[in-house]
This record gives structure tokens, sequence and C-alpha cells, in this order.
């Protein structure tokens, strides 16, 4: 199984230009971000307070599919442990979208519907995440989640409503936090793709993700195999290779 985020980010290499349209004065670091580039390739901006000392993460949902707010309270206490954002970190939970009426969506579909519903962006010293969470399967109908640009994350709650909260199955509120964070850590440049590899655990088969199999970045986390790796209702945490990678790149 190769890398998810790289079989994304081949659909949108014709994008071009600048999502933020704030402000023209020098000292706003936001001016002309662009919320268009490859996944990871903002991590040190994500990590770090030289540019940017705060972080807005915006949520939209289809209706009927709002994750739980122990997803998001996990969510946040994850960011809030690796990156620098001494002006906070602040999730918005913005509205609820009509469903789009798909079975499975392409990338270039999630895209679309950023496009239509997005509200926040970069802008000032605050820059901005969005995640939209979604009915239906993505087009490989395994994967819960996906990281598809710099700022830019999907979550398909249907799939995991499907996949949790039976006999024998992890509570839906973890699966939904697990698949949130392991998606910002490959916004945050995880596995070698924006955070360069301090020492070598990349998964070979599986790019971007951590040959570990305990670590929040391991592949599983993000399709329906991930059963094996929420043993005890536990959420994975990241292995200390990932956390130097993240230390590394301005992280804490």
């Amino acid at each position: 199984m190769k890398n998810l985020t790289y079989l994304i980010l081949s659909l949108f290499v014709v994008l071009t230009g600048c999502s933020s349209n704030s402000g023209s004065d020098s000292q706003n670091p936001g001016h002309n971000f662009s919320h268009t580039q490859s996944t990871g390739s903002s991590a040190n901006h994500f990590l770090s307070s030289e540019s940017f000392t705060s972080l807005t993460i915006e949520i939209d949902y289809v209706e009927g599919f709002e994750p739980t707010q122990s997803a998001f309270n996990n969510l946040q206490a994850f960011l809030e442990d690796r990156l620098n954002k001494p002006g906070g970190i602040t999730i918005t939970l913005d509205e609820a979208i009509p469903s789009p009426g798909n079975n499975s969506f392409t990338a270039s579909e999630i895209y679309d519907l950023e496009q239509e519903y997005r509200d926040i962006f970069t802008d000032g010293n605050s820059i901005a995440a969005y995640f939209l969470i979604l009915d239906g399967a993505y087009e490989r109908e395994s994967v819960l989640g996906v990281a598809y640009l710099n700022t830019s994350m999907a979550l398909f709650e249907e799939v995991i409503q499907d996949n949790s909260g039976g006999f024998g199955q992890p509570s839906t509120s973890t699966v939904e936090a697990a698949v949130l964070m392991h998606e910002f850590g490959h916004i945050l440049g995880l596995v070698n793709i924006g955070s360069d590899a301090v020492q070598d655990h990349e998964d070979t088969e599986n790019e971007a993700h951590c040959n570990v199999e305990s670590c929040l970045m391991y592949w599983a986390i993000q399709t329906t195999d991930l059963m094996g790796s929420l043993t005890g209702g536990n959420i994975p945490e990241l292995d200390s290779q990932c956390i130097q990678d993240l230390q590394a790149n301005g992280g804490k």
C-alpha cells in the first residue's frame, strides 16, 4: 500500500495561487500564504512560533455526522503538546453542511467542497487548518481520513461509525481522535514529508508513515485496519523518533 498522501497530492499538481487574501502589511506573515501546497510543506509554520504564534482549526461537517467533543479535546491536547503556539490553539466547529449525496469522494471532489465552505484562512500571526467531516467513503473504501494539502484534511465519519462502537470494537470517539491526530501528523510533516527524519524510521512500503507499529503515524491508523492499534481503547502516541523529527523542525 503506497502512501495515500502522495497519491492524493498527484491530483493537485496544477493548483497554484493563494487562498489567503488579507492585508498587505509587512508585519502580516499570513499575507500571500498559500493553502494549496503539498501536505507537510508548511510543517515548520505549524510547529514553530517564528512566523505564526497561534493556530485556528475550522471544522465543517455533514449534518448528522458531527464528531464527538472528546475527539476534539484529544486533538487539542495533542497539538498543545507538540506545537509552539504561545497565542493559543482554537478549534472552531463552524457549521453543519448538507450532504453532498456522494457514496464516495475523490480528492478533487473534497477540495471542491472545501472551496465552497471553508471560511477561515491564515492571516496575521495566526495559521489556519481545515477539517471536512464527510458522510460516504473515500474512493479507497478502507480509508478513514486523508490529509490532501498543506492545511487541509478530511475524515469519513460514516466509515468511522461503521467500524467503531460495536461489540469488540473501539469507541467511536477513540477512532475519531486517532484519525484526527494521525492526519494532523501528516500536516506536521510526518513522516519525512516536511519534517525530515532525524533517524531512518519511514515505512518503505507505506511512505510518509512510521515503521513502528505502536506509533500514531503507523499506516493502519488511517484505515479500517486500525483495530490492532487501538488495543485497550487507548489512542496511540507518537513514538520517540517522530517526536524527535517534530522537535528538530521547531516543535516541542
